[in-house]
């Protein structure tokens, strides 16, 4: 009898903390403007400065357009340099070794809507690690599979917000959260890698939502 009570307790608890896992991302997505504004939500332009290393600065536009058109433009000497891309077809990046463009046939385009979006219908597996500290915020820990790929998420425990998101190659950490139309968004994010030498600081000024961009925007 204490075997199969035992059995019994293991079970639930891992229903609970599949419930637990789903819950959260829901609050995530409810509180952050919910599931019918994301899913309206067809593209972005991010504006601020991105900061690389100590003294290194420059101005930053980002376009977003769904389902997965992307271009990153920093401006330069007072010209505006595309420095990564995809236009539906080829993805880009800039090559510093010869300070050109470069294509890229094995560039993978990110989704233009982030994993929490339908996660299970994107065939996620999600699982809830208990609490953590991130700094001084106490946060739900949320680990999402897919295949052999494992990325782990950190929303405060108050406001639902994600803080941190680490992936196999970069961690992500999210600051300043704004009402851009009915969504919450991060206006500063900073990235941290093991190379280091990717890291940088992204304060953002302005958030653009379902901005008509000319149709050769994503072109290069």
């Amino acid at each position: 009898m204490k075997k199969l009570l035992l059995v019994f307790v293991l079970i639930w608890s891992q229903i609970s903390f599949a419930q637990t896992a789903k819950e959260i991302i829901d609050k995530n997505i409810e509180l952050s403007g919910g599931l019918t504004s994301w899913k309206l939500l067809n593209s972005v332009l991010l504006q601020g400065k991105v900061i690389l290393g100590v003294k290194d600065e420059y101005p930053i536009k980002i376009y977003q357009q769904r389902p997965n058109l992307t271009k990153t433009v920093l401006t330069i000497n007072n010209k505006d340099t595309a420095i990564e891309g995809y236009d539906g077809n080829k993805g880009y990046a800039m090559n510093y070794a010869t300070n050109k463009l470069q294509e890229y046939p094995d560039y993978v385009a990110e989704s233009f809507d982030n994993d929490f979006i339908d996660w299970e219908n994107k065939g996620f597996e999600a699982k809830y690690l208990g609490k953590e500290k991130v700094g001084d915020i106490y946060c739900h820990k949320v680990e999402l599979t897919k295949n052999v790929n494992k990325n782990l998420y950190y929303f405060d425990t108050k406001t639902y917000m994600l803080v941190k998101e680490v992936k196999k190659d970069e961690a992500l950490s999210y600051f300043d959260y704004k009402k851009v139309g009915n969504m919450m968004m991060p206006f500063r994010i900073e990235s941290s890698s093991a190379k280091k030498d990717g890291d940088y600081v992204m304060i953002i000024n302005k958030i653009d939502v379902n901005k008509v961009f000319p149709a050769n925007i994503f072109k290069f």
